[in-house]
């Protein structure tokens, strides 16, 4: 399927709701079109943080474009995986332009790109959402207004006991229960507004000494509580829409070649794509995490500070007819700042805060795109430079140290979103052995 948007074809879609409900039409053309192509190796991508449908496309064309290339034997097709998350437009994506709105260095209030994408991304909360601006934008500054704005947020991400989300926040498992929810959204606002606040201070800045101001951590609290929406709804969207759609792929074309490919919460979805595979399905040849944003233990049986607690994935990457490859970078400030705090559960207080507070928290509580997948017995390792001369194991889990090259991007997120490299695409090719 030919796009004059996208480099490569064919080309398909899959879209998803934020159940995990997919597009009928779009899967449909999908499974007609790897026949009509006789399609063998198809290459998956599921984004991250996103705004809307045309960004994800942009980044799907610009990592997908080298991929031809590096395999030009190879029967390849491509899908990009369209899903409801967002990002907010104060955070800079290296190559790609900047929104307007991010350039003013107002803090107050909501800039209209992210008021939008709020509005369009927990549709029916507009009073709430409407309430939270009003309160950013310098309206009174005392304490009871920090706690409703703390209710507010908690109010603006909450999801009904009984709807398919409410499973797949955690991504470890006490006793095979998920753990409860963090710590940001239990207790008083002040006390997780003040640890964002002195999180945000540079490092070793004037700031860093001085009081915070809570409203800056105010700000971000906005910011990680809808994150961990998306969080949650890329665990839905894997194994509720993802995972059963590849089996469906797998009946289609029995000598299909599936390679999932996956960016922040879009490496969890990927992930928990594998959760939803229906059983004997063995097409997915290859999962590529970009700067993973859950837990670097998902994969784990036990975790090291808690024998009673084990991944919520523990075993899932035994679904895949290949390795389980994990690529991450020490200069993504989102993932090793900012994530292990608003991840950090309730009870779990260790006294972290400050711009240090990743190095602090985040051997309990870091990201797979920070450090890699951890806990996980006979996992190897490389660094990216080395991991291309080599010939990457057959299963099993890998981490690939990738600063080489994701290593730009501003405040607040660092190389996050750093990740169109040819050597990333390479990766993805060596990992499923496509030829």
């Amino acid at each position: 399927m030919a796009d004059p948007a996208m480099s490569v074809s064919p080309y398909w879609e899959l879209t998803f709701d934020a159940d995990g409900d997919p597009d009928g039409r779009r899967r449909d053309r999908l499974l007609a079109g790897i026949v009509e192509h006789d399609v063998r190796d198809l290459v998956v991508f599921a984004h991250g943080w996103n705004t809307d449908r045309s960004g994800a496309t942009r980044l799907f064309s610009r990592f997908f474009a080298p991929i031809p290339g590096l395999a030009p034997t190879a029967r390849l097709g491509f899908v990009g995986v369209v899903w409801p998350s967002m990002r907010f437009s104060d955070e800079p994506i290296p190559d790609f332009p900047r929104s307007a709105a991010a350039d003013t260095g107002q803090r107050s209030g909501l800039d209209k790109d992210t008021r939008q994408a709020l509005l369009e991304i927990f549709p029916g909360r507009t009073t709430v959402i409407d309430r939270i601006d009003r309160l950013l934008d310098g309206g009174p500054r005392e304490e009871p207004e920090l706690e409703e704005f703390g209710r507010l947020v908690r109010l603006l991400v909450e999801v009904e006991p009984t709807a398919p989300q409410a499973g797949f926040g955690a991504d470890t498992l006490v006793d095979g229960v998920p753990q409860r929810e963090p710590d940001m959204f239990r207790g008083p606002a002040a006390g997780v507004c003040e640890d964002f606040a002195r999180a945000l201070a540079p490092e070793g800045g004037p700031a860093s000494f001085a009081l915070p101001d809570l409203w800056d951590g105010a700000h971000e609290l906005l910011r990680q509580a809808t994150y961990y929406a998306m969080k949650r709804r890329a665990g839905t969207v894997g194994e509720r829409g993802l995972g059963p759609a590849i089996g469906r792929l797998a009946a289609h074309k029995a000598d299909l070649r599936v390679h999932l490919v996956g960016h922040s919460f879009g490496g969890r979805l990927v992930s928990f794509a594998l959760r939803g595979l229906p059983q004997g399905v063995r097409a997915v040849k290859s999962v590529t995490l970009l700067q993973g944003a859950f837990s670097h233990y998902a994969f784990a049986a036990r975790l090291p500070h808690d024998t009673s607690a084990g991944g919520a994935l523990q075993g899932r990457q035994n679904r895949i007819d290949g390795p389980l490859v994990c690529c991450y970078s020490h200069f993504d400030s989102a993932l090793g700042t900012m994530y292990p705090l608003a991840s950090r559960l309730a009870g779990n207080a260790e006294g972290a805060a400050g711009p240090d507070v990743g190095r602090l928290l985040g051997a309990k509580w870091g990201a797979m795109g920070y450090d890699g997948v951890q806990a996980v017995p006979g996992t190897r390792a490389w660094k990216l430079a080395d991991a291309l001369l080599t010939t990457l194991p057959l299963s099993g889990c890998v981490n690939i140290d990738a600063a080489q090259v994701v290593r730009r991007g501003g405040a607040p997120a660092g190389a996050h979103s750093d990740i169109v490299h040819r050597e990333l695409a390479q990766v993805v090719v060596a990992a499923g052995r496509i030829k």
